[in-house]
């Protein structure tokens, strides 16, 4: 997509191209500047037409000027007009030159031809790509235009037909005077040509920096955008590995318990099988329900406010004994103990202890054996939060298995999370056996949310 400085100058252009000092360079100003500088060349020579009419009939010349060279003079200084903003030095040179052949051979027109000069002038501050260049060629036309207004303010002066011979000369004499005022002119007209060109080059600089500026925040609010999808994306497969494994690790013991039970063949087999399939059936719905909540949230689907389904996720701390049960229901001992005074925590954080105190679960049902028991640990500090899952099973065959194809997703998982809201995890074997994942989140992260 095209940013608004190429929309504006063309798509070959950039809003930051530099000469050869570094400077910025002015793009071009394309068909549409063409067009109103064309105007402004018809306005030119209209009236320089107009104003050759009005000099030559109020006597400005004692004679009247050649009609090619007044036809030459109005071309000269309104037609390389239109090409003042792409070659503004070599518009101004030449309107110079025939400004100064028209007043030598007395074309009497002083009026649309320094408005012509002027904006030339203006236009080599405004829209030369080389500031350099501009410079330069500025100086030069100024001392050459400088030089020839001396040279005529002196002949002025000692020209004693500039007054009558009955006249009574006064303070100054009347050439110097005339010189004077032509030097006066010309020295505003000139010093305001280069000023107002160069602040109207620094207000272009400006609009194309802010542009650029607001293509470059409106392109980074797109790949903002992007990535907050793809995070979410990201966070939202965490929440189906989470559910779909604790459940199906769940299921799978429920299952194995089962068909033990009713090898066995007798009635208390066959309660004990009974039992276990609940268990099963009551998993699978929990993990239907799960799903269901995180592919509405993917597809966008509306919920009322406080629906069950509204949201990714609605578990937390408080399902920590759910979840323990879930446990003892497979056939594993476990226990839940609550350290200190619970305090309230944001959705985020009491999200994410839960989904880690879940995997690690999992990982225990799948890797600890049957006979490991496990405790779930949720302590409150003064700073902080810490969840611990335990287990007493084969913390180095566990340990050994990590390095396996496959494996390590899920405690890369419980990092990511934990990094995402400022906590930290440690997970490794117990020196007296079993294994160990911790978890520490400081409140005053929860507290600045």
């Amino acid at each position: 997509m095209p940013s608004r400085a190429q929309r504006r100058y063309g798509a070959g252009v950039t809003a930051f191209e530099t000469d050869a000092d570094g400077h910025w360079m002015r793009p071009s100003p394309g068909r549409g500047g063409m067009r109103a500088d064309g105007l402004l060349a018809l306005a030119i020579a209209l009236g320089a037409i107009f104003a050759i009419v009005l000099y030559a009939s109020a006597g400005f010349f004692d004679e009247p000027p050649e009609p090619w060279h007044a036809a030459l003079m109005v071309l000269g200084v309104s037609g390389p007009l239109v090409w003042r903003r792409t070659h503004p030095i070599t518009v101004t040179v030449v309107i110079s030159v025939v400004y100064f052949f028209g007043i030598t051979n007395e074309v009497p027109e002083v009026l649309f031809s320094n408005i012509a000069l002027f904006s030339a002038m203006y236009s080599i501050g405004a829209w030369s790509r080389s500031r350099r260049a501009a410079r330069i060629s500025r100086i030069i036309i100024v001392a050459a235009m400088f030089g020839w207004l001396f040279w005529s303010a002196t002949q002025a002066a000692f020209d004693t037909s500039l007054v009558a011979d009955d006249v009574e000369i006064g303070f100054i004499a009347p050439g110097v005077a005339f010189g004077l005022i032509t030097l006066i002119t010309n020295v505003l007209y000139f010093a305001g040509a280069w000023a107002f060109g160069d602040r109207a080059w620094l207000a272009a600089r400006e609009r194309a920096t802010l542009e650029a500026r607001t293509d470059e925040l409106a392109r980074e609010r797109e790949r903002t955008a992007a990535q907050a999808v793809a995070l979410d994306r990201v966070r939202i497969a965490r929440e189906l590995h989470d559910v779909v494994a604790h459940h199906v690790s769940v299921m799978g013991i429920q299952a194995g318990a089962a068909r033990r039970a009713l090898a066995g063949g007798d009635d208390g087999g066959r309660a004990a099988a009974s039992t276990a399939l609940e268990a099963i059936e009551q998993s699978a719905r929990d993990a239907v329900d799960e799903l269901h909540r995180l592919v509405s949230t993917l597809r966008g689907a509306d919920t009322a406010p406080g629906d069950p389904g509204d949201g990714p996720s609605t578990r937390g701390v408080a399902q920590l004994g759910a979840l323990v049960d879930d446990v003892e229901l497979a056939g594993r001992r476990a226990r839940l103990q609550v350290v200190g005074d619970p305090v309230p925590l944001s959705p985020v954080i009491d999200t994410t202890l839960y989904r880690i105190a879940q995997e690690a679960v999992t990982n225990s049902l799948k890797h600890a054996g049957a006979s490991a028991s496990i405790d779930v640990r949720l302590r409150f500090a003064a700073d902080a939060v810490e969840l611990e899952v335990a287990d007493t099973g084969l913390g180095e065959r566990r340990a050994s298995t990590a390095s396996t194809p496959g494996s390590g997703l899920g405690q890369l998982g419980m990092r990511e999370r934990l990094a995402a809201i400022g906590g930290t995890l440690e997970a490794g074997s117990r020196s007296r056996g079993g294994y160990l994942v911790r978890a520490r989140v400081p409140l005053v992260v929860e507290e600045r949310a």
